[in-house]
C-alpha cells in the first residue's frame, strides 16, 4: 500500500485493491506463503520505484525471482501491440516453466483484470479478451485449473461475442423453464438409485457454460437443438472402485448412448484429469451427461496443480510425490513439451500455431511396446508419436507398427493403440513430412533436420556452379584461394559462400570477376537453353521400348522435369504420355503392365533445356508478400510463365506458379529458397 500510494485502476479503485485481490484469488486455492506474497508484490517492480534487491532484502530471494518473473511476463503484455505475438509467447512460455507459480499469480491477475474489464478502453479490450482466450486459458487448462480457465473464458466470450453470448443465455433460460424440475428429479433419482446398490454418492446436476457450447457448436457444425449433453451431472463417490460400480448400476438402470463413454481414470489426461464420462437417457427421458469421479478427482479437475500443494519435508509446496500416488502424470510435463517445441523450432509466426494446437486440441492416448502411455493431439500419426519419444526414433523412423500391423505412416492414431516405430540406419526427412505430422515437437525436428540438409545440397550445387563458370573462362577452382573474395564479399566461410552461390543469392559471375577483375564482362554465362515441347520430345526422353512415329506428350498432370524419375504410359489415340514416377495418375494403370514404358532422360535434356514446374504455394494474405515470393523466384534464376491464386482467405492464400527451370535440382532448389521467407507457409511441386 506504501508504494502504491495514491495510484488508481482505470475502475478508479485504490490500486493496492487489485494485488488483495489477486493473492485472495490464490489463497481460495490453499498456495504456499511465496505464492501469496508474490501476489501482493506483483506490480511493486513493474509501477513503483521499489527494485528486485529492495524485495530480495525484505523478502528473501525465492519471492523476488517470483516477482521478478511475473513482472517480466507483465512487461511482454505491454509489448503485445508493437512486438510480434511469436516472441512474446515463446518468452511466455520459458518464463512460465521455470516456476509454475509464476503461472499460477499471472492466471489470477488476469483473472482480476478481466473481471474489470469493462472499465477498459474497447479496442484495448478486445485485444486483452483475444490474448486471454488464447493463450491464458488454454494455459489454465493445461495445468488443470479449470476453475479459473473456465472463467477466463467466459469472460473473454462476453467481450470478444456478446450477442452470440446473449442468444446462447437466452436459449439456456428457456431450456432451464422447460427442464428445470427435472434437474432436481434426476440427481435425486440416481442418488436414490445407487444407495439402492450400496454406492454411496453425492449427485448434483450443472449446466454447460456458454462458451463451452459456443465452442461445440462451432466445432460440430449443428445447431443447438442438437446438443445432446446441455446438462450434465456430476456423481462424487468414496474410492476409485465406487466409480466402475456406479458406472454399471446407471448403466443397468438406464440406456447407454453408444460412443459416448470415456474412462478418465485408466488413463488421465495430460492435465491430470481423471473421471468417468457417460451418456445416458435418463428419467423422464432426458439425455443427460454424467462424470463420475471421487471427491479427491474432482479436486484435481477444478484446481489442477494447486491441489496438490502440502507440506512435506517442513515445508508447503507442490508435491509431485503425492500426485503419482493419487495415479496422476505429471501436468508440468504440458509445459515443458512447449518448450521443446520452441528449442526445435525455427520461430515465427508458424511456432504460435504449434503452440496453440498443443494447448488446444482434444487428445488420444496411445502406449509404447512396452505399455508406456504417450499422450498426443487428436488427429496425430506415427511421427508424432515417434518425435513424442524421443528425436532419435523420430529422425529415423522409416515405418510403424499398429497393434503388430504394418500400417501406413499417415494412419491416424486411435485410443489404446499400442505403436511400434520400425527404425531405419540413418536419418532421413519424409518429403510429404507435413501430411504427417501434426504437433509441433514433430513439425520443427523435421524441419530443423530438412534445413541441415538442404544446406549441404545448396553447397554442393554452388560449389558446382562456380566450377563450371570458371572453367569457362579458361581458370580452375582448385588453383584459387577464396580468403579476398570471402573478405570482400563479406562471407565468413568458403561453405557460406557456396551456399548462397546455391541459393542463387549471389552470381557466380560475380565472384569470378571478383577473384579476376580483368574478366569483367568477359566471361559467358552458358548457352541459350532449349524449351521442352511435346513436338521435339524425342530430343529429350529415349527408351528400349520406344517406336518410330508413335507421338509423345509430357503429362501436365505431373509436369516432368530432367532429373525426375520417369515412366511412359502408351494411351490409346493419344501415344505415349510421360509421367513423373510419383503422378497420381498412375494408379489408374497400376493392373495393366503392357501401357507402361521405361524411359530416361536425354543428355540434351539434362544439359542444355528448360522445362516447365508447376509450384503451389500457401502464402500470408499481406501487403507485399506475393511479390517477395516473385522476386526470390527470379534471384533464384526461375522464370515465372503463369501465376493463378485460390483458396484466398483472411490470413492465407494458395498460388500456383507455372516457372521456367532447368531441372528438377532446380525447381528443388526455387521451393527451398520460397521456404526460407516467413511470410511462405509451404511450397511444394504440383504433381497428380
Amino acid at each position: 500500500m506504501k508504494m502504491h500510494g495514491s495510484q488508481l485502476r482505470a475502475s478508479g479503485d485504490p490500486y493496492f485493491a487489485h494485488p488483495i485481490q489477486v493473492a485472495g484469488i490464490l489463497t481460495d486455492y490453499r498456495l504456499d506463503t511465496a505464492s501469496i506474497v508474490t501476489a501482493l508484490l506483483h506490480d511493486v517492480v513493474e509501477d513503483t520505484s521499489a527494485t528486485r534487491d529492495d524485495i530480495a532484502s525484505m523478502f528473501g530471494e525465492e519471492i523476488a525471482v517470483l516477482v521478478e518473473g511475473v513482472t517480466k511476463l507483465s512487461r511482454l503484455e505491454l509489448q503485445a501491440e508493437h512486438t510480434r505475438q511469436a516472441e512474446n509467447l515463446r518468452k511466455f512460455i520459458l518464463a512460465i516453466s521455470k516456476d509454475v507459480r509464476v503461472l499460477l499469480v499471472k492466471l489470477a491477475d488476469r483473472l482480476h483484470n478481466m473481471r474489470t474489464l469493462q472499465y477498459v478502453k474497447p479496442e484495448k479490450r478486445e485485444r486483452i479478451s483475444r490474448e486471454t482466450l488464447e493463450v491464458y486459458a488454454p494455459l489454465g487448462r493445461s495445468i488443470g485449473i479449470h476453475s479459473i480457465a473456465s472463467e477466463l473464458e467466459e469472460l473473454a466470450f462476453e467481450h470478444l461475442n456478446p450477442t452470440a453470448r446473449t442468444a446462447i443465455e437466452r436459449r439456456l433460460e428457456a431450456l432451464k423453464l422447460e427442464h428445470g424440475r427435472q434437474m432436481d428429479t434426476v440427481a435425486r433419482e440416481v442418488e436414490r438409485t445407487l444407495a439402492e446398490a450400496g454406492v454411496r454418492a453425492r449427485v448434483f446436476g450443472r449446466q454447460k457454460t456458454p462458451y463451452s457450447i459456443w465452442r461445440k457448436l462451432q466445432r460440430k457444425s449443428v445447431g443447438f437443438s442438437s446438443l445432446s449433453d446441455i446438462y450434465g451431472f456430476r456423481v462424487l463417490v468414496q474410492a476409485e472402485d465406487d466409480c466402475y460400480r456406479a458406472l454399471g448400476v446407471i448403466h443397468r438402470a438406464w440406456p447407454m448412448v453408444p460412443e459416448r463413454f470415456k474412462d478418465f481414470i485408466s488413463t488421465p489426461k495430460s492435465n491430470n484429469y481423471r473421471s468417468l464420462h457417460t451418456t445416458v437417457v435418463g428419467p423422464s427421458g432426458l439425455r443427460v451427461e454424467m462424470q463420475i469421479r471421487t471427491e479427491a478427482m474432482d479436486r484435481v479437475a477444478e484446481d489442477g496443480v494447486a491441489a496438490h500443494w502440502r507440506y512435506k519435508d517442513e515445508s508447503y509446496g507442490f508435491d509431485r510425490a503425492a500426485m503419482k500416488a493419487d495415479g496422476g502424470r505429471d501436468p508440468l510435463q504440458n509445459l515443458r513439451h512447449l518448450v521443446q517445441v520452441i528449442e526445435n523450432g525455427e520461430g515465427g509466426d508458424d511456432w504460435v500455431e504449434h503452440a496453440k494446437l498443443e494447448m488446444f486440441l482434444d487428445q488420444v492416448f496411445v502406449f509404447t511396446p512396452k505399455g508406456s502411455l504417450i499422450t498426443l493431439p487428436r488427429g496425430a500419426m506415427a511421427l508424432d508419436f515417434a518425435y513424442a519419444v524421443h528425436t532419435e526414433v523420430g529422425d529415423t523412423a522409416v515405418g510403424v507398427k499398429i497393434n503388430g500391423e504394418l500400417k501406413p505412416m499417415r494412419t491416424q492414431l486411435q485410443n489404446g493403440d499400442v505403436i511400434e516405430i520400425v527404425r531405419g540406419t540413418k536419418r532421413q526427412a519424409p518429403a510429404d513430412w507435413r501430411s504427417l505430422t501434426v504437433t509441433g515437437r514433430a513439425r520443427s525436428a523435421i524441419r530443423r533436420h530438412i534445413r541441415s540438409n538442404e544446406r549441404g545440397e545448396f553447397i554442393r550445387l554452388g560449389r558446382a556452379t562456380l566450377e563450371q563458370t570458371l572453367s569457362r573462362a579458361g581458370k580452375a577452382l582448385k588453383d584459387v584461394v577464396l580468403t579476398s573474395v570471402l573478405e570482400t564479399l563479406a562471407f565468413p566461410t568458403e561453405d557460406d559462400l557456396y551456399e548462397a552461390v546455391g541459393r542463387g543469392r549471389l552470381s557466380p559471375v560475380k565472384v569470378a570477376e571478383t577473384l579476376f577483375p580483368a574478366l569483367k564482362g568477359q566471361i559467358s554465362v552458358g548457352g541459350e537453353r532449349k524449351r521442352i515441347v511435346d513436338e521435339q520430345a524425342r530430343l529429350y526422353v529415349h527408351g528400349s521400348g520406344l517406336t518410330a512415329g508413335i507421338s509423345i506428350h509430357f503429362g501436365a498432370c505431373c509436369t516432368p522435369l530432367p532429373g525426375d524419375r520417369i515412366v511412359g504410359i502408351l494411351e490409346p489415340d493419344r501415344g505415349l504420355t510421360v509421367h513423373t514416377i510419383d503422378c497420381q495418375r498412375l494408379a489408374d494403370y497400376a493392373d495393366d503392365d503392357s501401357v507402361w514404358q521405361d524411359l530416361q532422360w536425354t543428355p540434351e535434356a539434362e544439359r542444355g533445356a528448360v522445362a516447365s514446374a508447376r509450384i503451389r504455394a500457401t502464402i500470408q494474405n499481406a501487403p507485399g508478400v506475393l511479390g517477395q515470393v516473385t522476386t526470390q523466384i527470379g534471384e533464384a534464376g526461375g522464370n515465372i510463365l503463369n501465376l493463378v491464386m485460390s483458396h484466398r482467405q483472411q490470413d492465407f492464400f494458395d498460388v500456383d506458379i507455372d516457372v521456367e527451370v532447368k531441372d528438377a535440382k532446380h525447381a528443388t532448389a526455387i521451393m527451398a529458397a520460397l521456404r526460407a521467407n516467413p511470410s511462405v507457409d509451404t511450397a511444394e511441386r504440383r504433381k497428380g
